[in-house]
């Protein structure tokens, strides 16, 4: 008797159970609570709680469901349907909303809404829908960010007329720029794996007040993704694994995921290889762009041989692997702890831009080898988070991490047997403190210190080819010198009313450099450069909402650079004809930037943003005529070279303009572009004005969309204006063998637009496959700046798979 009661009771609670359904987001696998459920006529109504859960045993098994959420598209479905899809309905997030929260500000969670900067958001749906190939790529894609190339192995952003060691480069949280951050162009930002990425937020304009030196331009924050608990203490087993190719250059890259789960405990690993051939460009476009011949070298024996194909970017392909390691955990509500390991290398990838460069003679190719090694990254990384009611905080952040960076390059002048190289790392620690406090009220106080310590090692050596000699060389930088920085910052929000915010800022950061000047190839005026200096860094700004429908932002901010070890210590050939030399006199720059930004919601049905800027940049620290023991030349690697140095020799400003739109035509059909335009001078001490090496030019894009549940697709134009001669900086100018002739004869950068073609198709929620035609009109182009032609039309296939 009593084992039949006991047996229908289990059979009821099995029936129960089996009735609660889960609401999750599609791309991030996150539970969805406040989801109404409801059935045509309204008469039945269900609610998820906070774990995404309701129950749908109210509805009849073929009952027609339509699931809502205000972020999501609405689902219809049916209670079979969802039974067959193992309990689970997964919502699709709508465009960008008004009240998306992001950390990157204060690192803590804010309403987007209240934030006076100006951010964009890259979400992993938006990632996954543009499959980029690299980091570099990623930001890329967003129509937002412009991003240089030397080579296929690089990419190097641009915001807001400023480049490399003038933006911040974050991943979880730590900064990645280091103490030989150059002001040309950079490649880490491929170390990070877009297979890995959660958000990508994208601070544009000063964020020193959080992220102190080098926050001029913008700061980058790429934020992976973080290990899932069990909803019971069994164990979670989840992953997946994704494939993609692409035809321009023969691209396979593979990715591959697994997590594991309890109730306190999580873990998960990610490895990705990628391997890349040489790039092909397109058809149609300036035949000065193709590569007409190249350098072999066989028993070291240098040849200049035609390249059978012109289009084939020979010398440009490359492999990469990058691993992720994370584990979290989490006791109870109040703590939870986290850990990561990054590990990142590139095999050698060749320096496209120098292996095209001109012989001097101008009858062959000046290099018969330039190319960087290895670059290796590793990270490691510790995270404490507590939330509670604290004497002096809501909740704090104490967070320490430890990084090296390995990086060389390699060159050889034609039929020159001697290969010259030179080897760089860099062991970096981070300390942060990060508290929040809420206790006032609509007042909201974020607070905390960091400090963080980089040791540069250099060493270099010439190379006979023929004799396999090895002998010292002078190396890039002083080995074994230091840049530490320490610094505390506060930055407050105000809701002064419900429609109006003010938030503020003040850091103040330390900077202590510390080298010392080998003096066996060069005999320096000095022995050693230190540098003690500070500098002290705030922001004002708000956010009002006149109407419901009208946001208008404004913010004032300032923002320094320090000098770090390559300004200070470097010796490097820059460009043809010129050696930039050592410099222990220099000081920080100073940035003041004011912006002013506008959104409108006309409806629901169209969203436009725009935002203008002025930002003044003083002491700048640039590259300038130099004498090095009383001389203005120098004789460096074989050739007598005009002396340069890094010096507080400018004055520059940018201002700009950047649009938004956004049009939601139906269900279905929907419609984005964005246009940025910039300019830049830079003025030198002698009143002299020529424009800024990094101001882009004018760039945008226009996207036709059309997507349903299962489906999404579009139809979009890229296309970049012209930067004409008068318009180029003085160093670019030199680098003529990298743009196109105007009708004088004078290099330009001409303007060029692409067509293409996106396609992804869930097939279940298990399998989503992707297909996309980029510039399928073939255009040849080469982006401003860039040394490598981009790929002509490019197919692009992926197929994922999660679990």
């Amino acid at each position: 008797m009593y084992n039949r009661i006991f047996f229908f009771f289990f059979l009821f609670a099995v029936a129960v159970k089996s009735q609660q359904i889960k609401v999750l987001d599609t791309d991030t696998g996150d539970a969805i609570s406040n989801v109404a459920i409801y059935n045509s006529d309204k008469s039945k109504v269900a609610l998820t709680d906070f774990d995404g859960l309701f129950d749908i045993a109210i509805f009849s098994k073929n009952e027609r469901i339509s699931i809502k959420h205000l972020s999501y598209e609405l689902l219809k479905t049916s209670k079979s349907q969802i039974l067959k899809q193992g309990n689970k309905a997964f919502l699709v997030m709508k465009p960008e909303q008004l009240d998306e929260v992001v950390m990157s500000v204060s690192k803590w969670e804010q309403q987007k809404k209240d934030i006076p900067n100006k951010i964009v958001s890259i979400a992993a749906r938006d990632i996954a829908f543009t499959t980029p190939q690299t980091a570099a790529d990623l930001l890329q894609n967003s129509g937002k960010i412009f991003v240089q190339k030397s080579q296929l192995g690089g990419g190097s952003p641009m915001i807001r007329g400023f480049s490399t060691n003038r933006l911040v480069l974050s991943v979880d949280g730590v900064r990645m720029n280091n103490a030989i951050f150059r002001g040309g162009n950079l490649q880490n930002v491929i170390s990070i794996d877009p297979f890995t990425i959660k958000n990508t937020e994208i601070i544009f304009g000063p964020g020193s007040v959080i992220y102190g030196s080098d926050a001029i331009g913008g700061v980058m924050n790429f934020y992976t993704e973080t290990p899932e608990f069990s909803e019971n203490d069994s164990l979670r087993v989840y992953g997946g694994a994704n494939y993609r190719f692409s035809s321009a250059n023969t691209e396979n890259t593979i990715n591959a995921k697994i997590g594991l789960g309890k109730k306190k405990w999580a873990a998960l690993t990610s490895l990705t290889y990628n391997s890349f051939q040489d790039l092909v460009m397109g058809s149609h476009g300036p035949d000065s762009y193709l590569r007409n011949s190249f350098v072999r070298t066989s028993v070291g024996v240098d040849e200049l041989v035609t390249n059978q194909n012109p289009r084939t970017q020979v010398s440009t392909g490359y492999s990469q692997v990058n691993l992720m390691q994370k584990l979290r955990f989490k006791p109870n509500a109040n703590w939870d702890l986290r850990s990561g390991i990054f590990y990142s290398e590139t095999t050698d990838y060749p320096r496209y831009d120098r292996l095209i460069r001109p012989s001097r003679d101008g009858l062959g190719l000046r290099s018969a080898e330039w190319f960087y090694g290895p670059q290796k990254w590793f990270m490691g990384n510790v995270q404490v988070n507590k939330k509670g009611k604290g004497k002096f905080y809501d909740g704090f952040k104490v967070s320490a991490a430890y990084q090296r960076f390995e990086e060389s390059r390699k060159n050889r002048d034609f039929k020159d047997v001697t290969l010259n190289s030179s080897k760089e790392k860099v062991d970096a620690f981070n300390v942060n403190i990060d508290l929040e406090n809420r206790k006032i009220g609509d007042f909201r106080l974020y607070y905390g210190g960091e400090y963080i310590f980089n040791k540069v090692h250099s060493q270099g050596e010439n190379n006979n080819i023929v004799t396999g000699e090895i002998v010292d060389a002078p190396t890039r930088y002083p080995n074994g010198s230091s840049w530490q920085s320490l610094a505390g910052y506060v930055n407050s929000e105000y809701r002064a009313k419900p429609n109006f915010t003010l938030m503020s800022g003040l850091r103040y950061s330390h900077v202590w450099i510390d080298a010392i000047f080998d003096q066996t190839f060069y005999l320096f005026p000095f022995d050693d450069a230190k540098l003690s200096t500070g500098a002290l860094t705030g922001s004002i700004g708000f956010s009002w909402f006149p109407k419901a429908d009208l946001q208008v932002t404004f913010n004032g901010s300032t923002g320094f650079r320090a000098p770090n070890i390559d300004d200070i210590g470097k010796i490097f050939d820059s460009e043809p004809g010129a050696v930039v030399v050592p410099n222990p006199d220099l000081e920080p720059e100073y940035a003041y930037n004011v912006e002013l930004g506008i959104q409108k919601n006309f409806g629901d049905k169209l969203v436009f943003k725009g935002a203008t800027y002025y930002t003044y940049l003083v002491d700048a620290l640039v590259r300038r005529d130099f004498y090095f023991n009383g001389n203005s030349e120098l004789r460096y690697q074989g050739e007598l070279s005009n002396v340069q140095a890094i010096q507080n020799a400018a004055k520059a400003y940018v201002y700009g303009f950047e649009f938004g739109l956004d049009a939601f035509l139906s269900d279905h059909w929907s419609l984005s572009s964005n246009l940025t335009i910039t300019e830049g001078i830079e003025e030198d001490s002698d009143g002299t004005d020529t424009p800024a090496r990094h101001a882009a030019p004018t760039f945008g894009d226009f996207h036709i969309i059309w997507k349903n549940q299962k489906l999404r697709t579009s139809v979009f134009l890229n296309y970049n204006g012209e930067l004409a001669f008068n318009d180029l900086s003085v160093s670019e100018i030199s680098k003529n063998f990298i743009y196109a002739s105007d009708k004088n004869g004078n290099p330009y950068s001409p303007s060029w637009y692409t067509l293409n073609f996106r396609f992804q198709y869930n097939l279940n929620p298990k399998v989503v496959a992707s297909l996309n035609l980029e510039n399928f009109t073939n255009q040849r182009y080469r982006s401003y700046s860039s040394g490598i032609v981009a790929p002509g039309t490019n197919l692009i296939l992926g197929v994922g798979y999660k679990f």
